[in-house]
């Protein structure tokens, strides 16, 4: 069987809850976020998961994000991995997308990049190499990162221009698995929240 990637987006943070672009910056998780990281981790260490025992974790050492791992049950398990940081989102680092149409009506991350930040060609060039150590494993592995980073891993694991990630949402603490379908790469699940309900 293939490898398939494992997506597990951080908990809730304060940014993340007020909209606010949060590359760099090591925010920490709110109680809801510590919950959602617990509930998360009671999904994955029962049936179909199991707790993943084969598979190889890695997660963005960014507090939020390797909190959110920790508190999952994986933390021992986990290798931190730079690449999985959030995009640097340079000067619009804690804007909101409204304060920074005001700045420049018309902006898409997913198009137009940030001033004094990461290129488009700079994250894409992170997300296939995540996409090229998931394919290259004979198991399927698991992460632990960011919204914007995640979804970028996702367009470039099917093939697409980092702007497709523009069309994919991903909630926090939500679980998302890049498959096969026929072959190809495929969405197999996607921003998948039950775990939270």
């Amino acid at each position: 069987m293939a490898p398939r990637i494992l997506l597990a987006r951080h908990g809730q943070t304060e940014w993340s809850l007020l909209g606010r672009h949060t590359g760099r910056t090591d925010i920490p998780l709110l109680d809801e976020g510590r919950r959602g990281a617990k509930l998360l981790g009671e999904r994955l260490h029962r049936a179909p998961w199991n707790g993943l025992p084969d598979l190889e974790i890695r997660t963005s050492p960014l507090a939020r994000a390797r909190e959110t791992c920790d508190i999952a049950g994986f933390g021992e398990r986990a290798r931190e991995w730079d690449t999985l940081m959030e995009w640097d989102y340079g000067a619009y680092e804690g804007l909101t997308p409204a304060q920074i149409q005001e700045l420049r009506p018309g902006w898409l991350l997913w198009r137009d990049a940030v001033p004094e930040g990461e290129s488009l060609a700079q994250v894409s060039a992170r997300a296939d190499e995540v996409v090229e150590w998931a394919r290259s494993a004979e198991r399927d592995v698991l992460v632990f990162a960011h919204g914007h980073i995640l979804r970028s891993i996702a367009a470039r694991w099917l093939g697409e221009d980092l702007g497709f990630g523009a069309r994919i949402r991903l909630d926090p603490t939500s679980l998302s698995v890049l498959g096969w379908a026929y072959g190809a790469p495929a969405l197999e699940r996607w921003n998948d929240t039950g775990h939270l309900e």
